[in-house]
């Protein structure tokens, strides 16, 4: 049996690779960043999410969610229900300051370009869990914005920190293992 290795083709490796294409991704990055950062502020200045009453907003939000569990096709799978029942709202004020603090790193990170990588793998990853909780809104857009900032990591910073701090922190790792 004949293997077919395929190499890559010139846009993929325009897009993840080239740093010529680091502009359309520092536009994306900014966009998610800004998304994420506005998202965190509107709750660290609510009391229902970041203050005297944390919690409250969250709680509120996934009492929701678990109202989407029934019918044929619901909206909110059995398996995350349990998740939010037993694993969330025990811990609601908990949770709510995460996901603020979260959000508002997660923001900082995507628009001044610093670990661009891993802030974009953790943005899609909350996108995700508000999707699994029955939320559309923007989550799929930013999610997907993400995923391909994810990808292209190697150059969705280089108009950023990442450029001077990733060479310092590849040097400094190859310097601890030799």
């Amino acid at each position: 049996m004949a293997y077919i290795y395929y190499k890559g083709s010139g846009i993929s490796d325009f897009i993840f690779k080239n740093t010529n294409s680091s502009i359309l991704w520092l536009v994306i990055r900014i966009y998610v960043g800004w998304s994420w950062l506005v998202a965190g502020w509107d709750k660290i200045i609510n009391p229902a999410w970041f203050g005297s009453n944390a919690g409250a907003g969250i709680t509120g939000f996934l009492n929701g969610s678990l109202t989407k569990t029934g019918g044929a096709h619901p909206d909110v799978s059995m398996w995350y229900a349990w998740f939010i029942q037993h694993v969330v709202l025990p811990y609601a004020h908990i949770w709510s300051y995460v996901i603020t603090i979260g959000e508002v790193l997660i923001g900082a990170a995507l628009i001044l370009g610093i670990f661009t990588g891993i802030a974009a793998f953790f943005g899609s990853f909350m996108n995700l869990n508000f999707m699994l909780a029955g939320s559309v809104s923007v989550n799929p857009i930013l999610f997907v914005l993400g995923m391909g900032v994810c990808m292209a990591w190697r150059v969705a910073g280089y108009y950023g920190v990442d450029h001077y701090l990733l060479p310092y922190v590849q040097n400094k790792n190859n310097k601890t293992t030799s």
